[in-house]
């Protein structure tokens, strides 16, 4: 998925009246590549873990304009405004938990590289028991 796809998808599936300007959605398209992957992605998991986090910064837009426009006598609008901040804290809390759940996808490196290396002790013995550890050809075993 390249960026004009990515925020093109995001206007399809979170399409506000209050948002109305274009930077909105490129801001989250950035804020959500930031976060997880560069664009363009490919990939179920990885694309819709993208647009998750760009509806988050969506969301997080609007709170920030709901907070803007809050008034005294107006509560209704403390309430839309707690709704946003419930929503955006869901979200945040589901992409911990598929963070914690899939480290491979997010490390940006192989599976196998994730737990280190190992690395023998390098102590080694010719077929008769001879200790051959300190001969000059002898070297320690690293595998990753």
């Amino acid at each position: 998925m390249t960026r004009i796809e990515f925020i093109d998808q995001l206007i399809a599936e979170v399409s506000i009246a209050a948002l109305t300007n274009p930077a909105d959605y490129e801001n989250a398209a950035d804020a959500a590549s930031r976060e997880t992957w560069s664009l363009p992605v490919s990939g179920n998991f990885k694309i819709h873990w993208m647009l998750e986090r760009g509806k988050r910064h969506l969301f997080f837009y609007l709170a920030t304009q709901t907070a803007k426009k809050y008034k005294i006598k107006a509560i209704s609008l403390n309430q839309k405004f707690d709704h946003y901040f419930k929503l955006i804290d869901y979200m945040d809390k589901a992409f911990e938990k598929i963070v914690d759940e899939n480290p491979d996808e997010f490390a940006g490196v192989d599976p196998y590289k994730l737990f280190g290396s190992k690395i023998d002790a390098g102590f080694a013995y010719d077929p008769l028991g001879k200790d051959i550890t300190y001969d000059a050809e002898q070297e320690v075993i690293v595998k990753p």
